[in-house]
């Protein structure tokens, strides 16, 4: 069993790709907890999708939070601690196999959390002891060496960094890791992988903390369905910001294709893989 904590906000359209591909591509049991972060569009269409699949029993919790629930500061960390909290309270906490991180324009790929729950075996067979994320190469990881094992049967790199949008961590990264310091994000719309990364460099002591796995487990969709973080912050002072984020156009697009169109278009796409 895996625990996927999935961040939305905006871009309807490809969050139903996103979960359509957990559900098709998935071999594992697993539970998804959805939080909708200051959604500004579409706000009664994200209502009706999430309660369909509430109704299907096809998630397990959705959260949907505002400006004030977030105090002001980037969402997706408040959501983190969120989820966080929650998982540290479940009396079955440890006996999930991973948990995961993922952004809703990631579409993962048939088999890929059967690929991570051999990584993480192999992880403890080869005692990779300081390492506490794994994900995909290149996957935005820096200061990168090629190990010598083979994980889960890849060729695998390891490093620092990395970026969160497809995590798999173990089911005590909040116990062992810890939480995020919300005063750190009031006013951002990013930061929540940057504090990652140094609470990972203070828990391994400087060590390299991620494992990239040269296997594509999920294909990041940011450039067909918009970027929020990146617009927002490049457009922080502006008033009319929020209408930046609702990508009329790649909603439309994304939505009129059925998951098996869509998927077609962006399996052997080369300007997908650059994550």
């Amino acid at each position: 069993m895996i625990k996927i904590f999935l961040t939305v906000r905006n871009r309807l359209s490809i969050t139903a790709k996103c979960i359509a591909a957990l559900k098709r591509h998935s071999a594992l049991p697993h539970q998804i907890y959805v939080y909708e972060n200051l959604s500004s569009y579409k706000e009664e269409e994200h209502f009706m999708f999430f309660c369909k699949l509430y109704k299907k029993k096809l998630i397990s919790k959705v959260v949907f939070n505002t400006k004030e629930s977030t105090f002001n500061a980037f969402s997706k960390a408040v959501a983190c601690n969120e989820f966080g909290y929650l998982h540290e309270i479940d009396p079955k906490k440890d006996s999930y196999d991973y948990l995961v991180f993922l952004d809703n324009d990631i579409i993962v790929t048939p088999g890929w959390d059967e690929v991570l729950k051999r990584a993480w075996a192999d992880v403890s067979k080869y005692a990779l002891q300081n390492v506490k994320v794994i994900g995909q190469a290149p996957g935005g990881i820096k200061h990168a060496q090629k190990i010598t094992q083979k994980i889960a049967g890849y060729d695998a790199i390891i490093g620092t960094n990395g970026g969160s949008a497809l995590w798999s961590v173990k089911h005590n990264f909040f116990s062992d890791i810890g939480f995020l310091d919300i005063k750190k994000f009031v006013g951002y719309d990013k930061r929540h992988d940057q504090e990652y990364w140094r609470l990972l460099t203070s828990a391994t002591r400087g060590k390299p903390y991620i494992l990239g796995l040269r296997t594509k487990l999920g294909i990041h969709c940011g450039k067909e369905a918009g970027s929020i973080c990146n617009i927002l912050t490049r457009n922080k002072l502006k008033i009319y910001k929020d209408e930046m984020i609702k990508f009329e156009d790649a909603e439309e697009r994304i939505e009129k294709m059925t998951f098996e169109e869509f998927y077609d278009t962006i399996k052997d796409d080369p300007s997908m893989n650059d994550w």
